[in-house]
């Protein structure tokens, strides 16, 4: 997937990850670049244009789909978290909240735009994971749990969409310095690499990018005697 002269939509634009790879789109010369964010106005960078999608509204999902019908990159982004394991009282509820965004939101954009690349000659569709996809201690069981599902969505798609020719790309990474990671006590990597890495993947024609030292050593455990997903023994 050439970066040059596409047609891309960021969910969740207007700050951290999304914001980033606005502007390293824009760096990078697409021809268009639509920012998808549940508030319009805070959408600022200059270049974009802004959409209202909020990701838990198939209205809102299905009057993008009508209006971006130039779509050749969907950037799968927006997501949300919260700490908390599994036995906490409103784990449930949690769960239900995260998974509406960071699952259902990513496979309602993705059938509402999978005719849309595929009517454009197939281009590509980024999929925003984790390193939690593989990873859950107990500590953003939720988030974790959501992450995985999603990795599963994405693993399916690249198969439902190679028909038509559509690149279907999974990011993984681990801590990254956004909101969404702040208070939490662990290294971190800037949105800014991150997007470079995973733009560079998609050029590349990857259908799956480790964005950092951390997620390489997870994955890469998952197969060793004493996986990476288990609590370690002392």
């Amino acid at each position: 997937m050439r970066i040059q002269n596409a047609v891309a939509l960021v969910t969740g634009a207007n700050r951290g990850i999304g914001l980033a790879f606005t502007r390293e789109l824009l760096a990078r010369g697409a021809l268009k670049v639509y920012a998808g964010a549940r508030d319009p106005s805070t959408i600022t960078l200059p270049g974009v244009e802004a959409v209202r999608l909020d990701v838990t509204k198939p209205d809102e999902i299905a009057a993008a789909a009508a209006r971006l019908g130039d779509v050749t990159l969907l950037i799968n982004n927006a997501g949300v978290g919260a700490a908390g394991g599994f036995l906490a009282p409103d784990s449930e509820e949690v769960t239900r909240r995260l998974l509406e965004t960071n699952f259902f939101g990513m496979l309602r954009m993705a059938k509402a735009f999978a005719p849309i690349l595929g009517a454009n000659g197939g281009g590509a569709l980024l999929n925003v994971l984790s390193v939690a996809s593989w990873l859950n201690n107990g500590f953003l069981s939720a988030y974790a749990t959501t992450k995985a599902a999603a990795w599963s969505l994405t693993n399916s798609l690249r198969y439902e969409l190679a028909s038509q020719h559509t690149q279907v790309m999974a990011l993984h990474m681990a801590f990254v310095d956004t909101d969404l990671a702040r208070g939490i006590d662990q290294p971190k990597v800037t949105a800014e690499e991150i997007v470079k890495v995973a733009l560079d993947g998609l050029e590349a024609g990857l259908e799956e990018v480790l964005a950092d030292d951390r997620t390489n050593g997870v994955k890469q455990g998952l197969s060793s005697p004493t996986p990476a997903y288990m609590p370690s023994k002392h």
